[in-house]
């Protein structure tokens, strides 16, 4: 993978890492940077980026039909009344990431999520931080950042699990929140 932009057949200049498989294309091309509202679209994305966590997002992606069904699309309210027959479940469940500390954070996290004044969306959009120029070169892109690390904070402070900095700015990423897609990328800038 190069450090700057990659042309794919169709000639278009994409970010290094979404060139393939096709799957990892349309996820940069259609989903990746742009803006997501919602706390059950939030939630899931805290979710997914939890399990991500020490695996390849590749894994997370093609899984992510089967996560969706296990966890009930996500829903706040459905999943905070996850019982221990349900964990068990989805330990059970080889179409997602059986990791029971993942499972377990993913119930305590629809739990905190229903019990905040406001909304998952409304307190994770708080931390967004000022527009920024796109970065030229993956090596310009942070890990971690300031507003990263604050929102990473407050999650936990509001009991979430598996929510460090990287994570919280993964997530970030991914919603659209901060455009890292790289200067040259095709994919439009965000207005």
């Amino acid at each position: 993978m190069s450090d700057t932009v990659e042309f794919d057949g169709d000639g278009l200049a994409r970010c290094p890492w979404g060139t393939a498989p096709e799957i990892y294309r349309d996820y940069h091309d259609l989903e990746w940077g742009r803006p997501i509202r919602g706390d059950d679209a939030l939630f899931e994305r805290v979710s997914l980026e939890a399990f991500q966590s020490g695996l390849s997002w590749l894994v997370i992606l093609r899984k992510r039909e089967a996560f969706r069904k296990a966890f009930d699309g996500f829903r706040i309210a459905k999943v905070a009344a996850y019982t221990d027959d349900d964990a068990a479940r989805l330990l059970e469940d080889a179409g997602i990431v059986r990791n029971r500390l993942k499972i377990a954070a993913t119930i305590a996290n629809a739990k905190a999520a229903a019990r905040l004044d406001g909304g998952l969306s409304d307190l994770v959009w708080s931390f967004a931080p000022e527009p920024r120029e796109r970065p030229k070169r993956i090596a310009d892109v942070p890990a971690v950042t300031a507003e990263s690390t604050a929102l990473s904070k407050a999650l936990k402070k509001h009991g979430f699990k598996f929510v460090g900095p990287t994570t919280a700015y993964a997530m970030m990423q991914a919603i659209g929140m901060v455009d890292d897609h790289l200067a040259d990328c095709h994919v439009p800038v965000r207005s």
